[in-house]
């Protein structure tokens, strides 16, 4: 059955070739993300700070003094509240608490830092809100995940309070493109490519700047006092050594680092949890997680 299902989600990603255009690229990935929709139970309502677009989200019976800031992935370049919404609804209820889908602005109209700057001020959002850092989780997906390092790595070295922890899904830790599974995965991965990563951190990044600073790549990043984290990832994904080498480095650094690596699952595949067994189970193991460092 889990074959099955993530064949069909393969099949569903493949079903259209990938679009050039960025605003192409972005509707596409609001497709394939929207194709289930959120449940009807949950309850949605939008606030902006800033400037910035963002959504809460709560299923019934969790907490909403605890909340799950999420950051969405699409390369820096595309993904939106709309694509992600599904996912980060039910990783709230996995977990029983409230949580905030951040749209911040993307790339090439607003490179870096701009993402970084939007992330910087959702976490501004939750503190003046008298929300305590401890009854918060910062989490990501792909490049969501690398803001969610950045934020949080820039959390410590300003000394600031840091939240319970962190959760990082299939996340793109290294703008160099330097791991091996770049290679060795590309025939299995229905999604992610090298010279498609190039792309986006070219437009992501001003003309000249060192990819290996920590902001952008948080691999290259001292890793000492970050909070406990979870690192998901698919066997099937070329991101799959940005994880893995993120691990090893976070566990050398005496971060309480967790890394589970699930068989033959794709890049981000909790995104289609509605039909995918193996997202759910994903989603519940995240939301545990989260629950027993609150």
């Amino acid at each position: 059955m889990g074959q099955s299902e993530i064949a069909a989600v393969r099949a569903l990603l493949s079903s259209k070739p990938r679009p050039v255009g960025w605003a192409e690229r972005r509707q596409r990935l609001d497709e394939v993300g929207t194709v289930w929709p959120v449940a009807s139970d949950i309850r949605l309502s939008t606030v902006e700070f800033g400037g910035i677009p963002a959504e809460w989200s709560l299923a019934p019976g969790s907490d909403p003094s605890r909340v799950l800031l999420y950051f969405h992935g699409g390369g820096y370049c595309s993904g939106s509240i709309a694509s992600h919404r599904r996912l980060v609804t039910e990783a709230g209820r996995a977990a029983g608490l409230r949580t905030l889908a951040v749209g911040y602005r993307l790339a090439p109209e607003h490179p870096f830092p701009a993402a970084l700057e939007d992330a910087w001020a959702a976490w501004r959002f939750f503190r003046e809100g008298d929300i305590p850092a401890g009854n918060i989780v910062i989490g990501g997906d792909s490049a969501g995940g690398g803001l969610t390092l950045a934020l949080a790595c820039g959390l410590r070295d300003a000394s600031e309070e840091l939240p319970a922890c962190l959760w990082l899904l299939s996340p793109w830790t290294d703008l160099t493109m330097s791991g091996a599974t770049l290679g060795t995965k590309d025939e299995v991965d229905p999604l992610i490519h090298a010279p498609y990563l190039a792309e986006l951190a070219e437009a992501y990044l001003p003309k000249g700047f060192d990819r290996t600073d920590p902001r952008v790549s948080p691999l290259y990043a001292d890793l000492r006092g970050l909070p406990p984290t979870l690192v998901q990832v698919g066997s099937a994904e070329t991101l799959l050594a940005d994880a893995t080498r993120f691990a090893a480095s976070a566990g050398a650094a005496d971060v309480a680092v967790t890394l589970e690596v699930w068989p033959q699952m794709i890049h981000a595949w909790p995104l289609w949890n509605a039909h995918l067994a193996a997202g759910r189970e994903a989603l519940a193991s995240a939301g545990s997680f989260m629950r027993q460092r609150l």
